[in-house]
């Protein structure tokens, strides 16, 4: 059987998310309660347009329900972090049976990094996939869900610095990389980007995830963040991306069409770092949009261009800034299971 990963504006079965736990990434009390309020406004958000199942941890689901309200559902699981794009399933579907299946990418917490834990979230993919009912494919390949991009008609994007970075897949060459990744998403057209943002190189960053860099929206279109100001370092990471969107072609033989989305005008986070905050996380659900907002002269912005580009779609900001706090927006933490 060969099997493909649908786009992510395909019809969607559920949302699968994770629930914050104490970790590193949380490390107070007060940081954990705000997170998980975050999460649940994420959450409540996509329950509009489809049904929502939140993985906790033991012991947690009765807090978790009490935040997320009575139509999201929840399961029980042992987690370490809570980036369900990461450590859950990427699902696949063969288009000729229509069966539905799972594939398992080895995770090893973002490249081994010193603040990750995944002695559990290595293995939720597979509980997951148990929950879903579905079976699963394992893959050696270091990689996780936010590293990842397809138009299902056989294009994929990537990152170098994701899959081909020592932390993750030393020894591993592009021809092998590309190999894995098309035999397990049926794709046949890789397209690398150099690198991911500035901001994600630094604590809880992933070292160079593509779904805060670019994203399709539809075949032949691809939504790309752009940094105006010249004094932020992804000023020019991001000409250099666009530079290579436009210039490659798709699996069809096509030349994309790139649609720059400006960054928000905060141009340090909370901390005083380099911040990557952008509009290209978001997730696209049944009949809608969840878009990162975050309290910026540029939300109104971007939800404009956003409404243009999917105008059969609800377009709804939620405040994204306490989830870039711990290292990804909203895509980082839902996951989607294509309908059948």
């Amino acid at each position: 059987m060969t099997f493909r990963m649908p786009p992510e504006w395909a019809p969607h079965e559920r949302t699968w998310m994770a629930w914050p736990g104490p970790n590193p990434t949380f490390a107070t009390p007060a940081e954990l309660d705000e997170a998980r309020r975050a999460w649940a406004a994420v959450a409540r958000a996509v329950r509009r347009f489809e049904p929502v199942t939140v993985v906790t941890g033991p012991g947690q689901e009765e807090g978790a329900r009490a935040l997320l309200g009575p139509e999201v559902e929840t399961a029980v699981r042992p987690l370490d972090d809570a980036w369900m794009r990461d450590i859950g399933p990427t699902f696949v579907v063969d288009p000729d049976t229509r069966e539905l299946a799972a594939v398992d990418w080895t995770f090893n917490g973002w490249g081994a990094q010193g603040w990750a834990r995944w002695e559990h979230d290595r293995h939720i993919a597979k509980g997951v996939a148990g929950l879903a009912g579905v079976p699963v494919h394992g893959s050696p390949l270091v990689n996780e869900g936010g590293a990842i991009h397809v138009d299902g008609e056989g294009t994929v994007l990537l990152t170098e610095t994701v899959q081909l970075g020592k932390e993750r897949n030393p020894g591993w060459t592009r021809e092998a990389v590309e190999a894995e990744i098309h035999a397990r998403l049926g794709t046949g057209k890789a397209i690398w980007l150099p690198r991911g943002l500035a901001g994600d190189y630094g604590t809880y960053g992933t070292l160079g995830h593509v779904d805060i860099v670019a994203a399709f929206a539809r075949p032949g279109v691809v939504v790309a963040h752009v940094q105006p100001d010249p004094s932020h370092p992804d000023h020019e990471i991001t000409r250099e991306t666009v530079r290579i969107l436009r210039a490659a072609t798709d699996a069809g033989g096509r030349p994309l069409e790139v649609v720059e989305i400006p960054a928000p005008t905060a141009l340090t986070d909370a901390e005083g770092a380099w911040a990557d905050f952008s509009y290209i996380n978001h997730y696209l659900c049944n009949d809608g949009v969840v878009l990162c907002a975050f309290d910026d002269p540029r939300d109104d912005e971007a939800a404009a261009v956003f409404r243009d580009l999917f105008p059969g779609r609800t377009v709804t900001p939620v405040d994204a800034r306490t989830i870039f706090a711990g290292g990804g927006g909203i895509h980082c933490i839902t996951q989607q299971q294509p309908r059948i």
